[in-house]
């Protein structure tokens, strides 16, 4: 039997190691000389750089739908602290130094979370669909993305999705942590809130960026392999664009291969194709 790591004992000795690692992600902060993203301003800034909406409650199967509607009450909380956020040249957005702890205390309910495949609850669950949204926006911008977690497996199929799967971004408090950098010579800000049962996102700035871009999604498919599971599959790539609309540089973001934990059935048959098949 596998020896257990120190925060598999006990409840207690969980919270020990989370404890741990977010005080080390404190201290790597602080001897980096980070600087954060703080001041907001409600008024916004001129230029729309990207928005985006994204449904809040889904049907998801096997899923309480209390916790999809706890979710909602998660986003509004956490909209409250995000929206109008500039970031400056310089500076790092740090989803979890902006929003804080998601405690009940704090007024956050319980909503679905996901660990290592399996689901459960916690407080502050569905946060992630905030991550997601913002992710989504500042890919369609020339900010650097300093920090992200991908969602290694496939947990749901598909239920309205907006976006290619696998642009997400996983967070838990907080050494899991979503950020990005202003590496650009203006401030840019972040307008977010919850609307028609949607939440709804803006990266704006001071001026229009002289590129745009595009995300697109290419060979996906389904495949069932040699282990007898089946796999999700896909590239996303970035298109950069100039003014003229000409593209010039495509980049590979990600090669999705994600483990299908949901029921093979609800494969589209027209997206299943045999491992190795072109």
């Amino acid at each position: 039997m596998p020896r257990k790591l120190f925060c598999q004992i006990s409840p207690l000795c969980y919270r020990i190691a989370v404890f741990k690692e977010n005080r080390r992600r404190d201290l790597w902060d602080l001897f980096h000389r980070t600087r954060f993203a703080r001041r907001r301003q409600a008024e916004p800034l001129p230029a729309l750089v990207k928005a985006h909406r994204s449904l809040i409650l889904r049907q998801l199967p096997g899923v309480d739908p209390q916790l999809q509607k706890n979710k909602q009450v998660n986003l509004a909380l956490a909209a409250g602290r995000l929206n109008g956020l500039l970031i400056r040249p310089g500076e790092v957005f740090s989803f979890w130094h902006t929003v804080g702890d998601a405690t009940a205390r704090r007024g956050y309910l319980p909503g679905l979370t996901v660990s290592n495949g399996r689901l459960g609850a916690d407080y502050g669950g569905g946060l992630c669909q905030m991550a997601n949204l913002i992710h989504w926006m500042v890919l369609h911008s020339p900010l650097t993305v300093t920090e992200l977690h991908h969602h290694s497996d496939a947990i749901f199929p598909d239920a309205g999705r907006r976006v290619p799967f696998g642009t997400g971004t996983s967070i838990f408090y907080k050494n899991v942590d979503y950020r990005f950098k202003n590496t650009t010579s203006q401030t840019v800000q972040l307008l977010v809130w919850l609307a028609d049962g949607d939440v709804c996102g803006e990266l704006r700035a001071e001026r229009p960026f002289a590129e745009h871009y595009r995300i697109v999604e290419e060979d996906h498919h389904f495949s069932r392999e040699a282990d007898g599971e089946y796999y999700r599959n896909s590239r996303i790539w970035r298109l950069t664009l100039d003014a003229a609309g000409q593209v010039t540089d495509k980049t590979l973001l990600l090669q999705n291969h994600s483990r299908v934990l949901y029921d093979p059935a609800l494969i589209p048959p027209d997206q299943l194709r045999a491992a190795g098949e072109g």
